[in-house]
């Protein structure tokens, strides 16, 4: 687990106990191997943690950013709805707040 993945794990378990806890790294393509870092399968709801952002890491990159494209579209083109989140985000409350508005 990523540190922006631990600290949003600590949010909705500390911040937010009554939220239903999310699947960890659930497989939502039967034919790519494409995870999410939380979802809520039976809601269709997902939340990817996007790390380095401000430092050049993969997600903010060419290559990076488009296979983040095809994911994210496939994941919309299946029903689900996909939220990404920052460290800031949730930090601010944003993050869990979209979280728990979604969950509602």
């Amino acid at each position: 687990m990523s540190a922006i993945e631990a600290l949003l794990s600590l949010h909705l378990r500390v911040a937010h106990p009554e939220l239903p806890d999310p699947v960890r790294e659930f497989r939502f393509d039967s034919v790519r191997r494409w995870r999410f870092d939380f979802a809520w399968p039976d809601r269709k709801i997902a939340v990817e943690c996007e790390g380095g952002i401000w430092t050049n890491g993969r997600h903010s990159r060419g290559k990076g950013m488009e296979a983040d494209m095809e994911k994210y579209n496939t994941a919309t083109a299946q029903g689900w709805r996909v939220y990404r989140v920052t460290n800031a985000l949730i930090n601010s409350g944003q993050a869990v707040k979209w979280i728990r508005e979604a969950l509602a």
